[in-house]
């Protein structure tokens, strides 16, 4: 008798990572999160300073969600029939092309020659533009994501995919404050140009092409439909995508952090990037813990913990009057933030058949978009309306409400395991 015993396998933190194509489109990830970030960070910060609106900072939100809810569904039935990395490099050159008219629009020349009032809807039509390109950029980098590795490595992808995501979100908002004071807003704009001429170079070194099935005689409405009740019978994903949509709508707070960082913590626009880059810093660290240790054992208790802590940290933020404390909280949130986000990707890649992929990110991507740039005018306008404090507390709490409720209606899905 053989009393050998066998020992358990070592899990591999970065079994992903040994995968070259994917490697490229975790760098791509990391720039495109970082420049755009950048560039919404350092306009909100001078749209404020002009106008001393919460709202104007809002309208950047709302000008890029209209058009990518609207486009995403159309988005995702593109990514399904057609090659995403050439959808992936069209939407980034119109992303770039929207960018080129932000720069333009900054020019001293410019300025001058347009009132203030034309000026925003300029800025504003420009953003969308790039939201319009996001509602394809969005459900083709999705959808392609999951082919570049294996099945078995889906749960690792998906924690290092959010963690390079997290590191541009630390990166871009921890520099853009730096980057407005000592480089100047249209230098600063011209920079976030190149960087995404970069990503487009780097979506082209994806060589390998994912065959989209059924082309066939379905129509584009049959395809939508197909998508959106996929998504509605699957509790675990309808749920997943709830929690983090009403979360972030009502509890966000980034959309009016130049408000805090102006009128109530007096810091300016270095403080503005550390408060921006302190949930980043709170999730990178949590990412980088969760390749280790994944989240994904008990993946809805932890989920609902998570949630529910986002919620709690919000309300912290919202009665501090201390800068640090004020940083401390946004980082908590980070961490809360990314062990959700973690475990929903996870369950987007898993769930999903091959041929949805696309319409179903699309869907995915609208509960995202709708919680963070949707979310951006709510904030904007509800702190126009109640004031800045009142909006934050208010958003935290109804957090904790959703996570009570959906917690009532999922005790079923406690013990599922997604590895």
């Amino acid at each position: 008798m053989n009393n050998t015993l066998k020992l358990p396998e070592k899990h591999d933190a970065y079994s992903a990572l040994r995968f070259p194509e994917f490697r490229y489109f975790l760098a791509n990830s990391f720039l495109y999160r970082s420049a755009l970030l950048i560039q919404e960070v350092i306009i909100g910060y001078e749209l404020y300073r002009l106008t001393h609106d919460p709202l104007a900072l809002g309208m950047i939100g709302l000008a890029e969600v209209v058009p990518f809810i609207s486009i995403s569904l159309f988005g995702g039935h593109v990514a399904d029939r057609y090659d995403r990395r050439i959808i992936l490099r069209v939407s980034l050159s119109v992303i770039i092309a929207g960018s080129a008219i932000l720069y333009f629009l900054f020019q001293p020349g410019w300025i001058a020659a347009l009132s203030k009032e034309a000026h925003l809807w300029y800025v504003y039509s420009a953003f969308f533009l790039i939201g319009s390109a996001k509602g394809f950029y969005s459900p083709a980098s999705s959808s392609l994501k999951p082919f570049l590795v294996p099945r078995e490595f889906y749960s690792n992808s998906s924690t290092w995919s959010s963690t390079f995501s997290q590191a541009g979100a630390v990166l871009g908002p921890g520099i853009a404050g730096f980057l407005y004071v000592y480089l100047g807003l249209t230098h600063t704009l011209l920079g976030i140009m190149v960087t995404m001429i970069v990503c487009l170079v780097l979506i082209t070194l994806i060589k390998t092409n994912p065959i989209n099935v059924r082309k066939g005689s379905i129509t584009i409405w049959e395809s939508l439909r197909d998508g959106l009740r996929f998504v509605f019978r699957t509790k675990i994903i309808l749920y997943a995508l709830s929690l983090d949509m009403f979360s972030v709508l009502f509890g966000g707070v980034i959309a009016i952090l130049p408000v805090f960082a102006e009128d109530i913590l007096h810091v300016g626009p270095e403080g503005l990037g550390l408060l921006r880059a302190a949930p980043s810093v709170g999730a990178l660290i949590t990412m980088f813990a969760m390749a280790h240790f994944p989240p994904t054992h008990q993946a809805w208790r932890n989920m609902l913990i998570a949630v529910a802590g986002f919620g709690v940290f919000t309300i912290i933020f919202s009665l501090s009057t201390n800068f640090w404390l004020s940083c401390a909280a946004l980082f908590a949130t980070g961490i809360c933030d990314s062990i959700s986000v973690v475990i929903r990707q996870t369950i987007m890649q898993i769930f999903p058949p091959d041929e949805m992929r696309g319409r179903v990110a699309s869907v995915s991507g609208i509960f995202v978009s709708s919680s963070n740039e949707l979310g951006a005018f709510e904030s904007g306008l509800a702190a126009r309306l109640a004031g800045p404090i009142p909006t934050v507390l208010a958003g935290g709490a109804i957090t904790l409400l959703v996570v009570t409720y959906v917690y009532s209606r999922s005790k079923d899905l406690f013990a599922m395991r997604l590895t």
